[in-house]
């Protein structure tokens, strides 16, 4: 398949995309057609079905893969397709990660990465607690894999989820290490564990947006009771360490207004909030100069950073 930031004006396509999105409109003369958008892991495209009922349209609907027939053209200096063939793509014709934003680490490689974490965590408790989700939980694994880590600002694509545990955990560990007033087997399973909730929060691709799950509670809410709900099944787990972990889930955003039920009470809370904080800014402000194809050094001012972004000078 060609992808969408290959086309140019003129060009001929024949190619599976998936369909963003599809909705029924008029001419300004009365006539129906069918305006889409057409969508790979470069970008999107606006496409025009300017006869629906015409031979060769077969029926399809939004977040279906379709092959489609066109031409690229411009309007109002933009291109679209103008498509005159199109059917419902059957799921071996395609493969999901050519459509969608990915991780540029590997799955393999991160979940190894995560392992050797969680075999680092001493702790017979809290090792028992991190092997029963991570390792013994097949389908859960298989979930967190694929999972964003949000639906827009910070590693909203396919592996986000899991590359933003690891780079929490990463600083996490660097803390444990730095500071002794830390618990590290705490401090490293709370990172771990610190936004499972999102499994449940969030849809997969290629809808990813939020449940009614996510709506009415909230990942923090929901990751906090998946971990109440397994320490429950360990025998024995210490009652004030299953506290301290639930805790350090319940505080990780820091700020009662930025979704905590809790604000941090522990050192390890603290670390995870500041761990928290770092990795999805240090992500955020790497999209947002990656995303800007304009090559100028100052991109403007940006709401989150409450700034006139500048890029750094090179040497």
């Amino acid at each position: 398949m060609r992808f969408l930031n290959e086309l140019h004006e003129g060009d001929r396509v024949n190619g599976i995309y998936f369909c963003k999105q599809k909705q029924s409109a008029l001419t300004k003369n009365g006539k129906p057609y069918e305006s889409i958008i057409l969508q790979d892991k470069t970008g999107v495209l606006d496409g025009k079905i300017w006869d629906p009922n015409s031979q060769g349209i077969e029926d399809f609907d939004s977040v279906d893969y379709i092959e489609v027939i066109g031409e690229v053209t411009s309007f109002a200096g933009a291109l679209q397709l103008n498509i005159k063939r199109v059917r419902k793509a059957l799921r071996e014709e395609y493969d999901p990660a050519d459509y969608f934003p990915v991780s540029e680490n590997s799955t393999d490689d991160m979940y190894r990465q995560l392992l050797d974490m969680i075999n680092s965590v001493k702790n017979p408790y809290l090792n028992t607690l991190l092997k029963m989700l991570f390792v013994e939980n097949r389908e859960f694994v298989e979930t967190f894999e694929s999972h964003s880590a949000a639906k827009t600002v910070h590693h909203g694509f396919i592996g986000g989820l899991m590359e933003h545990t690891l780079g929490v955990t990463r600083l996490c560990d660097f803390m444990a290490n730095a500071y002794p007033i830390l618990n590290r087997d705490l401090l490293i399973t709370a990172s771990l564990l610190h936004d499972v909730g999102k499994t449940k929060e969030l849809s997969e691709f290629p809808v990813n947006d939020y449940t009614d799950a996510g709506q009415l509670l909230g990942h923090i809410y929901i990751g906090a009771q998946m971990i109440h709900d397994m320490v429950k099944e360990i025998p024995d787990f210490p009652e004030v360490l299953g506290n301290e972990l639930i805790h350090c889930i319940l505080s990780h955003h820091g700020e009662l207004e930025y979704g905590s039920p809790k604000k941090p009470a522990l050192a390890e809370a603290v670390a995870l909030n500041l761990a928290d904080n770092t990795d999805a800014r240090m992500e955020t402000i790497t999209e947002i100069f990656t995303g800007d194809k304009s090559k100028k050094d100052w991109l403007g001012y940006n709401k989150l950073f409450e700034s006139n972004l500048r890029r750094t000078g090179e040497v």
